[in-house]
């Protein structure tokens, strides 16, 4: 089985890059599933119900997000309309709609994917450690599992690959926007990871933002509201094959960047 995944899309400018390269990506790369974070898709904050449909229709078959996905007052209907769409498992309460975990069924064979989100420099949330051990036992056995770890620290991303190594096939974290290269398999557990899969955005902008709304902010302390920056774009991400007993055994990073 072989994944691909793709970096926090952010905005207009990430949702025109990700329709024009992913086309190529999935000719070079014939993955089995398309994973994508879109918790920035619609208006880099957030995920609208079209917007959704939208990266469908390019190709994704699974949709992950983090916190900015409760930044819409329509997130509960997205959620109760669109299976394909996760939350962070354990951000709001477990009875709450929607699910941080799912088990999804294809022609190469079932996937899991799981949603958390962090606490380090993050939003309230429980335990992701606690929520991923619930979440696995009722992962039927063989069933490999995919999760997106949405986090700020680099450390607490590394601790729950290395906590949950053995039991995911992958961990791929994300919401920094800064692609790292410190993807690898790790040892005895044969569990992918990296420590953030990148953006898919606008490549002159500031993590997908509009420079001058953001340098605005750190010298003054205030800014309007953040805008999406144009230009060219750029799509990061990994693909991961994972084996019929549910390990990986290779993970690589991917860049694309678009000349101006």
């Amino acid at each position: 089985m072989k994944i691909l995944f793709i970096g926090d899309i952010y905005g207009k400018t990430g949702r025109d890059t990700l329709k024009r390269q992913l086309p190529a990506l999935r000719q070079r790369y014939t993955p089995d599933w398309i994973i994508a974070n879109g918790e920035n898709v619609t208006a880099g904050n957030g995920l609208s119900e079209r917007h959704a449909r939208f990266l469908k229709e390019c190709g994704v078959d699974i949709i992950t997000t983090g916190n900015h996905i409760f930044s819409r007052i329509d997130w509960p209907e997205l959620l109760q309309k669109h299976e394909y769409v996760l939350r962070p498992h354990n951000m709001v309460s477990e009875t709450s709609v929607g699910t941080g975990c799912r088990v999804f069924h294809g022609s190469s064979g079932s996937l899991a994917v799981m949603n958390l989100a962090g606490r380090v420099f993050m939003e309230a949330a429980s335990c992701p450690f606690a929520a991923f051990d619930r979440l696995f036992r009722d992962i039927p056995a063989g069933v490999p599992v995919f999760v997106d770890f949405h986090a700020e620290a680099t450390s607490e991303k590394l601790a729950l690959s290395w906590y949950v190594n053995g039991r995911a096939a992958v961990v791929a974290s994300t919401h920094t926007h800064v692609q790292t290269s410190d993807e690898r398999i790790l040892p005895g557990g044969r569990t992918a990871v990296i420590t953030d899969a990148g953006m898919t955005g606008a490549v002159n902008g500031i993590i997908g933002v509009d420079r001058d709304t953001v340098i605005g902010r750190f010298m003054t302390g205030y800014s309007e509201k953040f805008l999406c920056a144009a230009g060219p774009g750029k799509i990061e991400g990994i693909v991961v094959e994972v084996s019929e007993e549910g390990f990986a055994t290779d993970i690589e990073r991917f860049r694309v960047v678009e000349e101006s």
